[in-house]
């Protein structure tokens, strides 16, 4: 993979030229040749975003992390389509053309603000264990836990795929164009062929084992035994059939011969352990779920609750470090201190009490109870890092004894913002887990490995973890898409890719645009300093990297590394302002 320069490692140096700022992106993270047939608009769009610039417009934005994605949903808005249209037409895109992140094979979370009603719905269209799925799915004969990657690749990982399910709910809730007019894109793109992107021509190259063991696979990554290039032009004429057959309604993915496809795939992936059946598909559904919302500085943040656990872990973010001036800004040692153990505390939190909630009791007002935040806030009173970090004791209304888990959750995301010009906001994350997924591919689309997301292990020393595998049961996430509202309104919208490192992003572009003052495509390339569980990742090549001393005094263990977020922001104010992460391909556009 190439390395990244953010655009704020200059900006934040002091005074430079616009070329610096350019120079600060390296041209294939910021997707140069992706958009150079799309019009000088896409191209204008690009260009904010490499100059470090926000893009403005008045009437409705879309952010997302291709072009063609974008200008899917654009094309949706500018025909009178809502955030809902928009959002269906960048999903069915981004899994063509960004196919490793997300799509119809995966899960995702929506938070929706209605403009009508003033009301924040969330949507949860997380992926589903298989009713014969055993606590033990990831552990061996002996009872010990697999090798991550041992679980991932094949058929043991795959969940039932939520994201068709969500597509449709969102288009029957709150879509007013046919849902055939927002995949006839994607549908033309995959017959006629797209230029493959740097970033997936890199990702291909560095996965070459994974993606040969299966021959579907291999033959649409791997024509001719040879990885694909960066410019190849790609086409997926059974995707296009595949979105064809979803236009008669999402039914048709979840039963007859697509679904019995997925049921034999993942079966025939590995002998005994895919145990999916044609039920599985058939029952999934689609959960509203009630909107978790923290308070932070006289804002309201909202999100996904269980079974993610951004909001709650944000929320906790933020709440712990309402009583402390941050506003020295992201270089400053101090500042990123307080970050980091308040990170900390959130994530032992998360550890122990953050699951499904439909199979475990979780205390959701309790973790985020002013109260509790204020008494754990006590702790970042010091000038040094914590010596040690134990979960809380919030108020449960359960007395329920869970042991602490930590799931090892690997970062290839997809997160899309959208504003329409009835002031509808959409904030969806949406994901197949590890680049590629499960590896194994069905009519066009990859299927995630998202039941690594669980626990690999169901007890420690006796005690059940609330985040095991069990039958039915959704996978515990990171996701975070926010939507963050002042005065009963939204002011901006959020969310990014990253694993277990998305709590931290969010956190952060939040913390930027509140507390510092950043504009929306600022506080996109911020750089990153991340802590989850007690190491504090800096990226590499950025300004980060010159707080390693003294966070290295204060007692943290402190590291450098590829930090590859996916930030994409809206801000909603008089007018749109739209921010793209300068680590990725996408863009904001807006008219």
């Amino acid at each position: 993979m190439w390395k990244v320069v953010s655009v704020l490692t200059v900006l934040f140096a002091g005074a430079v030229s616009a070329q610096q700022v350019a120079d600060a992106v390296a041209p294939e993270a910021a997707g140069a040749g992706v958009f150079e047939d799309m019009g000088p608009e896409y191209a204008g769009a690009m260009a904010a975003k490499v100059q470090g610039k926000p893009v403005k417009a008045q009437n409705w934005m879309v952010a997302a992390a291709n072009p063609h994605a974008v200008k899917a949903g654009a094309d949706a808005l500018a025909a009178g389509g809502t955030a809902a249209d928009a959002l269906v037409a960048v999903q069915v895109m981004l899994g063509l053309v960004e196919p490793q992140s997300s799509g119809l094979g995966g899960g995702a979370f929506l938070v929706w603000y209605d403009a009508a009603t003033g009301e924040v719905t969330t949507l949860d269209g997380r992926e589903t264990a298989p009713l014969a799925a055993t606590p033990r799915r990831f552990q061996d004969a002996d009872g010990a836990p697999l090798k991550f990657f041992d679980a991932v690749v094949g058929g043991r990982s795959v969940g039932v795929p939520g994201t068709p399910a969500l597509m449709e709910a969102v288009h029957e809730r709150w879509g007013k164009l046919p849902f055939s007019d927002l995949t006839a894109p994607a549908i033309a793109l995959a017959e006629e062929g797209f230029s493959v992107s740097p970033r997936l021509a890199g990702l291909i190259q560095g996965d070459q084992e994974r993606l040969g063991r299966f021959a579907d696979t291999a033959a649409y990554f791997m024509p001719g035994g040879a990885p694909l290039a960066a410019g190849d032009l790609l086409k997926n004429p059974a995707y296009a059939e595949t979105l064809r057959m979803l236009n008669g309604g999402a039914a048709s993915f979840y039963t007859g011969t697509n679904a019995q496809a997925i049921v034999d795939a993942v079966n025939g992936a590995m002998e005994g352990a895919g145990m999916l059946s044609p039920v599985d598909l058939s029952i999934y559904q689609v959960k509203e779920r009630a909107a978790v919302c923290a308070p932070y500085r006289g804002h309201e943040v909202c999100g996904m609750g269980p079974p993610s656990s951004g909001a709650v872990a944000v929320g906790q973010i933020l709440g712990l470090l309402e009583g402390y001036d941050l506003s020295a800004g992201p270089q400053d040692a101090q500042v990123r201190r307080l970050m980091g153990d308040a990170a900390r505390l959130a994530f032992a939190d998360r550890g122990r009490y953050l699951a499904d909630s439909d199979f475990v009791p979780v205390p959701v007002k309790g973790l985020l109870d002013e109260a509790y935040l204020a008494q754990r806030a006590t702790l970042l009173s010091g000038d040094a890092a914590l010596a040690e970090v134990a979960p809380g004791e919030p108020e449960f209304d359960h007395a329920l004894l869970r042991a602490d888990d930590i799931s090892l959750e690997l970062p290839s995301t997809s997160h899309v913002s959208i504003v329409d010009a009835a002031g509808n906001v959409a904030s969806m994350t949406t994901t197949i887990e590890n680049g590629f997924g499960s590896r194994i591919m069905v009519n066009g689309y990859l299927l995630n490995n998202e039941l690594t997301d669980f626990s690999f292990s169901s007890h420690s020393e006796g005690v059940p973890i609330a985040n095991r595998v069990e039958p039915g049961k959704r996978p515990r996430s990171s996701m975070a898409p926010t939507i963050v509202l002042k005065d009963g309104k939204p002011v901006l919208a959020v969310g990014s890719p990253g694993g277990s490192r998305i709590i931290g992003y969010v956190a952060e572009a939040i913390i930027g645009v509140i507390d510092w003052g950043l504009d929306v495509q600022q506080a996109a390339g911020i750089p990153h300093a991340v802590n989850r569980f007690g190491a504090y990742d800096l990226e590499e090549g950025t300004a980060a990297v010159e707080l390693t001393d003294a966070l290295g005094a204060m007692g943290f263990e402190v590291g450098s590394r590829e930090l590859t977020s996916g930030l994409h922001l809206i801000a909603i104010g008089d007018d749109l302002q739209g921010g793209a992460d300068p680590r990725r391909e996408g863009i904001a556009y807006g008219q």
